[in-house]
């Protein structure tokens, strides 16, 4: 929906009129919501103090390139016209700083909202065990999970959307690596999981 980001100037307490009076949990999912300010977070506590919240964590290296090729398809340009400059200058833009340093983004939301509050999920569960984010994720909620307990196998969601991407090209791979991989590990410690395999320099990522 893009409300809590959008310049527009609306009443806070106009967006809960887009979630009519329902006995079903509903919400909303906006990447860019993880970059808001306090100032702003604290509006959306003002609003909805018990708001259940969710992060998904994506190898930040993975995102930077994907955000980046991104960039180059709205520039109208191919890969091949796009020098290694162009690419290591967007992935040094604050935007695509901002949204990759996630331990700012946990600190600025936490700040506002308990820990109770928010789940963060690594986004390579949500392709390799779909039906454990979505049994976790039902009661971080508050809704039963047993649905999706009952899912066959071939009912549960496709893997997350992985379009033709371009392999990120070995001459680049160095400067995102020195980018994110302290963060990487500052994040290990923080949520307590292993994701070396987020700073293996031989495991190129492809676009999502």
């Amino acid at each position: 929906m893009h409300f809590w980001n959008s310049p527009a100037k609306m009443a806070a307490q106009s967006w809960t009129d887009f979630f009519p009076t329902s006995p079903c949990k509903q919400g909303e999912i906006t990447p860019a919501y993880a970059i808001l300010p306090s100032s702003v977070i604290s509006q959306i506590h003002a609003c909805a103090p018990r708001l259940k919240l969710f992060y998904s964590l994506r190898n930040p290296i993975e995102r930077a390139w994907s955000a980046a090729l991104m960039a180059l398809t709205r520039a109208e340009m191919t890969i091949d016209e796009a020098s290694d400059a162009w690419f290591i200058d967007h992935f040094h833009s604050s935007g695509s700083r901002r949204r990759g340093d996630y331990l700012a983004c946990l600190d600025t939301w936490l700040s506002i909202f308990p820990q109770s509050a928010l789940q963060v999920i690594v986004f390579d569960d949500i392709t390799t065990r779909p039906r454990h984010v979505l049994e976790n994720l039902a009661r971080h909620l508050d809704v039963d999970p047993a649905f999706f307990q009952s899912l066959p196998e071939t009912a549960l969601p496709a893997p997350a959307f992985s379009g033709p991407g371009h392999p990120l090209r070995p001459s680049l791979s160095e400067i995102l690596h020195s980018l994110y991989d302290p963060q990487i590990v500052q994040l290990e410690n923080r949520i307590s999981r292993n994701l070396a395999h987020w700073r293996l320099k031989d495991s190129l990522p492809r676009q999502w």
